[in-house]
């Protein structure tokens, strides 16, 4: 074999103990930071903690479906929120 099986197949990527999500929110701290300076150094740390703590209050996969209730994302594959009835 080529390439190694994950030990688990539903674990995130992770660098440290940093999430795919939680490292986006620490770009988007360090691009303000690098731009304006002062307070977003703090935010570039501090953001993904706190984030860090609400996420683990929710099942997995919230942020996306929280996207989908403010109209920010689709969620392919699922039938609209508003259909009453749907066929598979």
């Amino acid at each position: 074999m080529d390439k190694k099986m994950p030990q688990y197949l539903t674990a995130p990527y992770q660098l440290l103990w940093f999430e795919p999500d939680d490292l986006g929110i620490m770009v988007v701290g360090y691009m303000l930071a690098m731009i304006f300076g002062g307070i977003f150094w703090v935010v570039m740390i501090a953001a993904p903690v706190a984030y860090g703590k609400i996420k683990r209050r929710y099942p997995r996969g919230f942020l996306r479906h929280m996207f989908y209730v403010a109209g920010w994302t689709d969620l392919r594959g699922y039938p609209s929120y508003y259909e009453e009835e749907f066929f598979e």
